[in-house]
């Protein structure tokens, strides 16, 4: 099997690749390298396939017509992870979140229908929500995002919903619940919270701290993907089971490093979600998924990675 990781250099993008390899798949990553963080972290982060023989390298961009038609022949699944992620930029800059997400997402799945790809996975977000009717959120709660980035990945779902009805190409959603783990983003919470941890310097809370977020850890994530490489049809929660404010986030940041880091709050950013909470019982039923990393295990590995590597 052929597969495309598009923005296979990222966080989420690279653990994908480092599975398929394990399982012998021939993969073409597709990375931009934008600088929206240190493009140096997603070389670091693809440098660890380079020497594979079944990994290929494209620097990329999704917006580019032609690059995809040349790029998709013989693929049979495209794993599409590329995004301008982040709810803030998506607020300083909408323009750019819909270009990438929701333009890029339509030029992708124009060419892979070209192509005659088999498969398309679309990594989406909690994000499209936004506004809480009841929690957990199960897939059929109303989606009424509250930042320009849930707009753009709702557009790019319904993209994927219309494609698979009028030109046939299969398709699956996964609604990710804010991802952490070894190589996350270096702009995310709980990044921030072990690395201010780890140097006894304070751990900073825009708002009140009484947000609650479903933390889910990358191996659950990664797991979730392969299991939709030929199970399951339409959109599905991808979510850890747990529903955490972040006050207490970083009050269990500093348990288990052991810190003298104090919290300090500032005012809250325009844009983030009050809760997030996934009922994934839908991912269980069509494909047997289900979350096997508590929070608390998820932390200690993060922290561990973190102290050991950074």
């Amino acid at each position: 099997m052929k597969c495309l990781v598009t923005g296979g250099a990222g966080f989420i993008g690279s653990h994908i690749i480092g599975r398929l390899l394990q399982q012998h798949q021939d993969v073409i990553c597709l990375d931009n390298f934008d600088p929206y963080y240190d493009p140096r972290i997603k070389n670091q982060n693809v440098s660890l396939f380079l020497q594979n023989e079944r990994f290929t390298l494209i620097n990329g961009d999704i917006l580019d017509k032609k690059l995809l038609r040349n790029l998709l022949l013989n693929v049979d699944v495209i794993f599409h992870e590329a995004a301008q992620a982040g709810v803030q930029i998506s607020v300083k800059n909408p323009m750019k979140s819909h270009k990438v997400n929701a333009t890029g997402t339509l030029n992708l799945l124009e060419s892979a229908i070209k192509a005659d790809v088999k498969r398309f996975i679309f990594a989406s977000s909690s994000s499209v929500y936004g506004d809480v009717k009841y929690l957990p959120f199960d897939e059929c709660h109303p989606t009424h995002p509250v930042s320009p980035y849930g707009v753009s990945k709702i557009m790019a779902e319904q993209y994927c919903r219309i494609f698979n009805e009028l030109y046939g190409i299969s398709s699956v959603v996964l609604r990710y619940f804010t991802v952490y783990g070894p190589r996350m983003r270096p702009d995310l919470a709980i990044n921030i919270f072990t690395k201010n941890a780890l140097k006894n310097k304070p751990l900073t809370i825009f708002g009140t701290g009484n947000k609650t977020r479903d933390f889910t850890y990358i191996d659950d994530i990664v797991e979730a993907n392969m299991l939709v490489l030929t199970k399951g049809n339409g959109v599905y929660n991808v979510g850890g089971g747990h529903r955490v404010s972040i006050q207490e986030i970083a009050e269990k940041i500093i348990e288990i490093t052991g810190s003298s880091s104090i919290i300090q709050f500032k005012n809250s950013k325009k844009g983030d979600a009050e809760h997030t909470f996934a009922d994934t019982t839908k991912a269980f039923q069509d494909f047997g998924w289900r979350p096997k990393i508590s929070l608390e295990n998820g932390l200690k590995r993060y922290i561990e990675w973190v102290s050991t590597y950074q």
